[in-house]
C-alpha cells in the first residue's frame, strides 16, 4: 500500500530535483548526467574483502549521485528508478565484458537482497526495482537481460550503520543463501544462449545501487558460489565443465557509485571508507 500511494503522489503533487532540489523536474539534466558522466569503472573498496568479485561502478557516491539514490532508496521517489538503471546497465556491460571469455550471451542480473524489516520500512525494494529498470534498458539496447531474484537472507542481520568493515563482514557473514529452485534457474538460463542458439553462455553479474566496503557484494559471491551445480541432476548441458564443478564461478558485479575513493583502486590504503546510506 505504501508503495502503491507513492506512485500515485508522485503523479499529483508537486515534484524536485532528487539531486540538486530543482523545481518541476525529477532529475534535471545536470543531475541525470553525473550519474553516467565519469563512464563506469572498476573500483576497490579499501580494504579489499576476501571473495569480492570485480566491481564496475558508474559513478562516485558523492553530490548529486549521492542525493538522487537516497532519494529513491529512503524518501520514495521512484520515478528515479529509470535513470538509476540506466546508470545501472553501463556498469553492468563494463563488468560482464571484464569478464574473460564473456560474450554476447544472456545477462543474468542478480541484485543483492534487503531485509524483509528494510523493503516493509521502505514500501518498496530498491535494488530489485533499479535491476528490473537495468534489464529492460539493456533489452532495449539489443541485449537478453533478465533479472534473477534468487538470493535472499537467511538469517537476521544488524543494522549496518556505524559497523566498520570487519563488524560488517561478520555482521553478513553466512548471511544469505539461493533460495530453493534458484539454482536450477541460474543454470537453465545460463545455458540458454549456448545450447538453443549455438551462441556463448550466459553471464552471471551481482547487482546493488551502493558499494562500500564490500561486504554485501562478497557474501552474495559466496552464496553464489557454495551452489554446487554437479548435484543437480536437470542441469542442462550447455555449462561448461568448470560451473559444474565449482558452482556459479561469478566475478563480476555492478553498482551504481562507490566511494569515490574507491575509484583510486589504492589498495594498500589502511583506512576504511563508509559513507551515509551504505549497503544494507
Amino acid at each position: 500500500m505504501r508503495g502503491w500511494w507513492r506512485e500515485i503522489a508522485g503523479l499529483v503533487l508537486p515534484v524536485a530535483c532528487g539531486g540538486c532540489g530543482r523545481p518541476r523536474t525529477e532529475l534535471c539534466p545536470e543531475c541525470a548526467a553525473a550519474l553516467t558522466g565519469t563512464g563506469p569503472r572498476r573500483v576497490r573498496p579499501a580494504p579489499e574483502p576476501a571473495g569480492l568479485p570485480a566491481v564496475h561502478a558508474a559513478a562516485p557516491y558523492t553530490g548529486a549521485v549521492r542525493e538522487v539514490l537516497l532519494a529513491h532508496k529512503e524518501r520514495g521517489a521512484l520515478g528515479l528508478a529509470g535513470p538509476l538503471g540506466d546508470a545501472l546497465a553501463g556498469a553492468v556491460e563494463a563488468a560482464a565484458g571484464a569478464v574473460a571469455g564473456a560474450g554476447g550471451g544472456p545477462l543474468l542480473l542478480v541484485p543483492v537482497p534487503s531485509s524483509r524489516r528494510s523493503v516493509r520500512a521502505r514500501g518498496h525494494d530498491p535494488t530489485r526495482r533499479i535491476a528490473l529498470a537495468a534489464a529492460a534498458r539493456l533489452r532495449r539496447a539489443g541485449r537478453d537481460a533478465r533479472v534473477a531474484p534468487v538470493l535472499r537472507q537467511r538469517r537476521y542481520v544488524a543494522d549496518q550503520a556505524g559497523l566498520g568493515a570487519r563488524g560488517r563482514l561478520a555482521n553478513l557473514s553466512g548471511a544469505l543463501e539461493v533460495v530453493p529452485g534458484g539454482a536450477r534457474l541460474l543454470a537453465a538460463a545460463r545455458a540458454g544462449g549456448a545450447a538453443e542458439t549455438g551462441g556463448p553462455a550466459g553471464t552471471v553479474v551481482l547487482v546493488d545501487d551502493l558499494m562500500t566496503t564490500g561486504a554485501s557484494l562478497a557474501e552474495a559471491a559466496r552464496a553464489l558460489g557454495a551452489v554446487h551445480l554437479s548435484f543437480i541432476s536437470e542441469i542442462p548441458h550447455g555449462l561448461v565443465a568448470a560451473s559444474a564443478q565449482h558452482g556459479f564461478e561469478q566475478r563480476a558485479a555492478a553498482v551504481i557509485a562507490s566511494s569515490p575513493a574507491s575509484f583510486e583502486i589504492n589498495r594498500n590504503s589502511p583506512r576504511s571508507w563508509i559513507v551515509a546510506g551504505g549497503e544494507r
